[in-house]
Formats: C-alpha cells, structure tokens, sequence
C-alpha cells in the first residue's frame, strides 16, 4: 500500500507541476493580450479624437463656403440684373 500511495504522490505532484506551469504561461500571454489590448484602444480613441477635429473643422468650413456661395451667387445676381437693364 505503501508503493502505490508514493506513486499516486508523484504522480499528482508531477502533473499538479505541468499544470502550475501552464497556467503561468497562460497569465503572462493573458497579460500581454490585455496590454496589446490597451494599446489598441489607446489608438481607437486618437483616431477618434483626430475625425471628431477634422469633423470641427470641415463644420467650420462648410459653413463659411456656404456663406462664401451665397455671396457669389448674389453678386452673379447683381451682375445679371444690370446685363439685363443694360
């Protein structure tokens, strides 16, 4: 009874060994996943800032082309008018 309690020992010792060894390995490539992770989201959200500014400044800029059309088109309107009478 003896040498098959020493057996079991040993065997559970060794596989209770290969399994903290794993599990190790599995929290450092969790770790680096999460840190990866991190990183992409870090870049998510600058990209994120970076279009909302080019989104400000399209905004901006549309709404001063807008104004800048309306003028043309009044002063193409003033120019026609006086083809027109002249």
């Amino acid at each position: 009874m003896n040498t098959a309690f020493d057996i079991l020992v040993i065997a559970l010792g060794g596989l209770l060994g290969i399994f903290l060894i794993l599990s190790i390995i599995t929290a450092v490539l969790i770790l680096k996943l999460v840190a990866s992770l991190r990183n992409i989201v870090a870049r998510g959200e600058h990209l994120v800032d970076s279009a909302e500014a080019i989104g400000e400044t399209l905004r901006a800029n549309a709404t001063a082309f807008n104004v800048a059309k309306l003028v043309a088109k009044f002063v193409g309107g003033i120019s026609s008018n006086k083809r027109r009478r002249g």
